[in-house]
Parts: C-alpha cells; sequence; structure tokens
C-alpha cells in the first residue's frame, strides 16, 4: 500500500512541477500563453505562484516564483520519501539537520532530473511533430523552447543530407547529464 501511495505521490508532484518548469521556460522564452496548452498550464499552476509572487519577484527575466514552487513540490515529495523509508524511525529524524539536508538534496536532485527529462520529451515532442504535422500549432512554441539547445549543436554540425541531427545529439548530452545527476 505504501509503495502504491508513493507511486501516486510521485506522479501527481511530478506532473505539478513538470507544468512549473514548464511556465518558468514559456516565461523566459517569452512565448505566449493564448494558446490551448498554455492556457492549461496557467490555470493549473495560477493558485501555486500568484501568491509566492507577492514575496518572490520575477528577475532576469526568469519567473523566480514558478521554480520555488516546482523546488516546494519536490521538497513535500522528498519528505514523504523520507518519511516513509525504512531507515527513519520517528518524524524528528526527518526533521533533524541530517534529515533535512537529505530532503533538499532529494528534492534538488528530483528537479533538476524532471528538467532534464521534461527537455527530452519536449526535443522528442518537436521531432515528431516536425515529421508529422509541421503545421500544428504547437510546433513554434517548441522551437522557441528548444532552439537555444539546438542553436550551438546546429551552428557545428549542419544539416547532413537535409536531415538534422542536432536534436538527437542534444538529446544523448542530456542523458548523459541525467546520469552524472543521478
Amino acid at each position: 500500500m505504501q509503495n502504491a501511495f508513493l507511486f501516486l505521490a510521485n506522479a501527481v508532484c511530478s506532473f505539478f512541477s513538470a507544468l512549473l518548469l514548464l511556465r518558468l521556460i514559456m516565461q523566459w522564452r517569452r512565448i505566449s500563453f493564448y494558446s490551448p496548452a498554455g492556457g492549461f498550464i496557467l490555470k493549473f499552476t495560477n493558485w501555486a505562484v500568484l501568491p509566492m509572487r507577492r514575496v518572490i519577484p520575477g528577475a532576469g527575466g526568469l519567473d523566480w516564483a514558478s521554480l520555488f514552487a516546482a523546488f516546494l513540490t519536490q521538497i513535500f515529495f522528498a519528505a514523504l520519501l523520507c518519511f516513509f523509508s525504512p531507515i527513519v524511525h520517528t518524524l524528528g529524524d526527518v526533521i533533524s539537520a541530517r534529515g533535512l539536508f537529505a530532503v533538499l538534496a532529494l528534492a534538488l536532485t528530483n528537479l533538476a532530473q524532471l528538467l532534464l527529462t521534461l527537455l527530452i520529451i519536449l526535443l522528442f515532442a518537436q521531432a515528431i511533430l516536425s515529421w508529422v504535422n509541421p503545421c500544428s500549432p504547437l510546433v513554434r512554441p517548441l522551437a522557441q523552447i528548444t532552439s537555444p539547445l539546438l542553436a550551438p549543436v546546429r551552428r557545428l554540425i549542419p544539416p547532413i543530407s537535409g536531415i538534422d541531427i542536432s536534436p538527437l545529439i542534444v538529446i544523448v548530452i542530456l542523458q548523459a547529464l541525467s546520469l552524472l545527476i543521478r
């Protein structure tokens, strides 16, 4: 029963954190939220981000409130994991300095892993949409999100016989980073 609960908590926390990270990326890249996907992200995350903006303002073109909300969500899940860990015997073990450090480190690692996974999914989605439906309304926002990752690789390795392998190279690099973080 405990594993099922942790699985569901992970799914919910990861989904919500991914939406918060997408909101952060979309605002950073100045992508319009006036699309079905953008509207969904705003409506699903406003309840957490808007109150935090009173305390955590945006700066440097980044929505720090969205990032902090994603980090808090991952802290919540990491605390659940630590609390249900077989080596933890009391709530005091989680609240101790060592326990809090473990929770913060796990939350930061989970957030970084989630960001890399999200970027890989966005790269796959962009590649598939470019083959299947290049006129989709999602193609432009995906290109805006992934262009900072793909541009340096495209400068080094131009398309070969009309085939752009830069998404594949970036995905391999992101996978390597993901393995390093683990």
